[in-house]
């Protein structure tokens, strides 16, 4: 399982994953996670009833982004988290960027 794993940090010099591997990962992911900028990131959308609530879990992912050493795009906003991954050394998708977002669905049940 993905969120058994640990994000390994990337130093650069490694290729994204192609896309067959992309799609393969994405399978065991959330199928909230959408892939953007021509599958070279991962995003997900979460309404909350407050902004507290989203809030709340910004906080618990930031957390985790630390212990992780991977860190995503976070926009909170009345009612909602956008999250979106992706590794920038390399500007796409690495398995860890796939296990930081299974991390996230293990935070965050609907």
């Amino acid at each position: 399982m993905l969120k058994e794993k640990k994000c390994i940090p990337c130093s650069g010099g490694v290729p994204p994953l192609p896309e067959d591997e992309i799609l393969k990962f994405k399978e065991e992911i959330s199928p909230e996670w959408s892939l953007t900028h021509n599958n070279t990131r991962l995003l997900r959308k979460i309404k909350f009833k407050d902004f507290k609530e989203a809030m709340d879990l910004a906080v618990k992912i930031g957390e985790m982004a630390d212990e992780q050493w991977h860190h995503p795009e976070l926009v909170v906003g009345y009612g909602h988290l956008d999250i979106e991954v992706w590794t920038h050394k390399i500007n796409g998708l690495v398995e860890s960027d796939f296990i930081f977002a299974a991390k996230v669905d293990a935070l965050y049940k609907d």
